[in-house]
C-alpha cells in the first residue's frame, strides 16, 4: 500500500510539474550598460553595437562617460582633440530613442581630475581649482607613493569651480537630451586637505555631501536626476572593503547626509558584496554594477532579484537593477566583445563575458 501511495504521489507531482507555468520574472527597472563614449571615428560601429547587442538584450539605460570627449561650445578650451560633435551626439540620441534606451552622460566631478601621471583638462586649464596644488604629477607614476596620489580632486569650495563645471554639465545634458546626469564622484582620496585654504580641517563627510547636494540642486533646476558611484558612502574599515571600493577617510558618513533622490551605482568587482541592502535601508535607490567576473555578476543578479522578491513594499522600489560597467575605451571593448583584438591572458574574466552572463540576448 505504501509503495502504491508513493507511486501516486510521484505521478501527481509529475503531472503538476508538466502543466505548471513558471511565474514571469520580476522586471528590473534598470538594465544598464556603462562605457566610455566612443571617439568620433568610432561612432558608427558603436551605433551598430547599440542596435545589434544592447537592444536585443533589452538594455534600457546607457551611461556614456564623456568627460571632455565632446566639442564643447561653452568651454572650447576644455575639449579633447577629436571629440564628438553635437551632430554625432544626436545620432546617439536618435538610436537610443529608437530602442527606448535612456541615455545618460557622465563627466567626472570632484575626483578623478587626473590619472596616473596625467592631469586631465579641468585642472590643466584651471590649476587654481586643484585641491592639492602642492602635489606635483610624477614623471613615472607608482602606487603607493609618498603623496598618497591616486587621482587629483578639485576643491569643492573654490568660488569659481561650479560656474565652469555646471556650464559643461548643462551643455552636455542639453546635447544628450538627458533626464539624468552621472557625476562620477568615486575614489575621492583628496578632500578637506589640511593645507587647503578653503576646506582644510572641515568634516570630509559634510564636504562630500555638500558637493552632492550642490550638483543635485543644480540638476533639479531643469528636472534632471543625479547618479553617482557609491563607494565613498561605504565604510572601508568597518566592512573590510578597503580604500578602493569604500572610504577610509570618513566620507562614508555622508550616506546619512546626501539627498535621497540620488541614484547610487554600487560597484564591487572582486566579490558579490551585499551592500545594496545598506543603501536601500538608508533610503537610497541603488543599482548593482559588475565589471569582469561573470560568476560574481550572476550572483549579484540573483541577489538583486532576491532583494526585490523579499523586500518590504517600501524597500523594493529602491532595488533598481543592474548595470554592466566597462573600463576600457569603446573601441577596445568592441574588439574584445567580437574577438578581433589581441587575445587576453584571462579568457574567462572579461567585461564582455560578464556582460553576456548578466544580459543574455
Amino acid at each position: 500500500m505504501k509503495k502504491l501511495f508513493a507511486l501516486f504521489v510521484l505521478l501527481a507531482g509529475s503531472i503538476t510539474l508538466s502543466f505548471a507555468k513558471p511565474l514571469p520574472p520580476d522586471t528590473l527597472p534598470v538594465r544598464g550598460f556603462c562605457i566610455a563614449a566612443p571617439r568620433a571615428e568610432g561612432l558608427a560601429p558603436f551605433l551598430k553595437f547599440i542596435e545589434t547587442e544592447l537592444a536585443p538584450r533589452q538594455i534600457n539605460t546607457l551611461v556614456l562617460r564623456v568627460d571632455f570627449n565632446y566639442q564643447f561650445k561653452s568651454h572650447p578650451e576644455l575639449r579633447d582633440a577629436g571629440g564628438l560633435t553635437e551632430q554625432q551626439v544626436k545620432q546617439l540620441v536618435q538610436t537610443c530613442r529608437k530602442y527606448n534606451i535612456r541615455l545618460i552622460p557622465q563627466i567626472n566631478l570632484l575626483g578623478h581630475q587626473s590619472w596616473a601621471g596625467t592631469t586631465t583638462n579641468l585642472l590643466k586649464v584651471y590649476p587654481d581649482f586643484d585641491e592639492t596644488p602642492w602635489v606635483k604629477m610624477p614623471d613615472k607614476y607608482v602606487w603607493p607613493n609618498a603623496d598618497g596620489l591616486y587621482c587629483k580632486s578639485y576643491c569643492p569650495l573654490h568660488p569659481g569651480v561650479h560656474k565652469v563645471v555646471f556650464e559643461l554639465v548643462d551643455e552636455i545634458c542639453d546635447a544628450f537630451e538627458s533626464t539624468a546626469f552621472h557625476a562620477g564622484m568615486d575614489e575621492v582620496f583628496y578632500l578637506g586637505e589640511d593645507k587647503c585654504p578653503r576646506c582644510g580641517g572641515r568634516d570630509k563627510a559634510e564636504l562630500f555631501a555638500g558637493e552632492v547636494w550642490t550638483i543635485r540642486n543644480h540638476l533639479a533646476l531643469k528636472g534632471r536626476a543625479l547618479w553617482i558611484w557609491g563607494d565613498r558612502l561605504l565604510d572601508g574599515k568597518t566592512t573590510g572593503l578597503g580604500a578602493w571600493e569604500a572610504s577610509m577617510n570618513n566620507t562614508h558618513r555622508a550616506a546619512d547626509l546626501v539627498p535621497k533622490d540620488v541614484m547610487i551605482c554600487d560597484w564591487h568587482y572582486e566579490r558579490p558584496d551585499k551592500t545594496p541592502v545598506y543603501f536601500a535601508m538608508k533610503g537610497l535607490s541603488v543599482i548593482t554594477c559588475p565589471w569582469r567576473m561573470p560568476e560574481n555578476a550572476k550572483l549579484q543578479l540573483k541577489d538583486m532579484y532576491d532583494y526585490r522578491a523579499s523586500a518590504t513594499s517600501e524597500l523594493k522600489p529602491r532595488f533598481q537593477g543592474m548595470m554592466q560597467t566597462v573600463w576600457s575605451d569603446a573601441e577596445g571593448f568592441l574588439k574584445e566583445f567580437y574577438g578581433t583584438g589581441k587575445p587576453q591572458k584571462d579568457t574567462v574574466n572579461t567585461s564582455a563575458n560578464c556582460f553576456r552572463a548578466v544580459f543574455a540576448k
